[in-house]
């Protein structure tokens, strides 16, 4: 019987802060705080994919009220439980076509996540959920990886990410599809545990068509939080589409 909280059900959620560590120190975070928090101004923020509350509640604590939207219990349950998560709303559902009640002047979505909906069909939905939710002059992020398929010779489909003595991880393409996957391998009492989860990889210009078929433009591009300048060597990007103003 599959999860009904998807692939970030209990088991991973559990552990997720944990092996998600690096993306909670100050040094990462508070760039991406002060970044959203600076785009939201006076106006409310939706985070797509909440999660246990890693960027939206410290954005709370700027003083943005914060809305969310995730399709996992489990993950909610860990923010309902850290200081400030019982003040912050939540809609249990698929980000790419849940609304909620009003309109907000920032929409993001972080860490990759956008690559979880593993259709173009359901990313191009999460753009137009996204446009649906800001008011006019309203922004939407996207802060995720550019594919990595520089790394891939010929006849090769698989790049390991990180080798330990207790576990290794390796990602899986499929470059006709666009079609990938996270794949986890954890040494945990002299026994090996396997999750796989499924993405699927995208593009910026892709990206920036998907916005303009909901009806947005992209209003600035760069590398990371702090605005280093995109480029051809770049690994990641945060883009930003703006919603015209009335």
């Amino acid at each position: 019987m599959q999860d009904p909280d998807g692939y970030f059900g209990e088991r991973v959620a559990a552990r997720y802060d944990e092996t998600s560590a690096a993306m909670f120190e100050p040094r990462t975070l508070d760039p991406a705080v002060d970044f959203l928090a600076g785009l939201a101004g006076s106006g409310r923020a939706l985070e797509l994919g909440i999660g246990t509350g890693r960027v939206a509640l410290p954005l709370s604590r700027r003083g943005v009220p914060v809305h969310g939207i995730d399709l996992s219990r489990a993950m909610v349950r860990r923010l309902r439980a850290k200081p400030g998560g019982d003040t912050i709303g939540v809609t249990i559902g698929d980000f790419a076509t849940t609304r909620v009640d009003g309109t907000f002047s920032l929409a993001y979505l972080v860490y990759n996540t956008i690559n979880n909906l593993t259709t173009q069909a359901a990313q191009v939905a999460c753009f137009r959920n996204a446009a649906a939710h800001l008011e006019p002059g309203g922004c939407f992020v996207i802060e995720v990886g550019v594919p990595e398929l520089r790394k891939l010779p010929p006849g090769q489909n698989v790049v390991p990410f990180q080798v330990s003595p207790t576990g290794w991880a390796y990602d899986v393409y499929d470059v006709a599809t666009q079609s990938m996957s996270s794949n986890y391998v954890e040494v945990v009492d002299d026994r090996c545990e396997f999750t796989s989860i499924p993405f699927r990889y995208v593009w910026p210009a892709e990206l920036d068509l998907m916005a303009e078929l909901a009806g947005m433009r992209l209003r600035e591009r760069w590398e990371d939080w702090t605005r280093t300048p995109f480029t051809s060597e770049s690994t990641k990007h945060v883009s930003v589409w703006e919603k015209p103003a009335a």
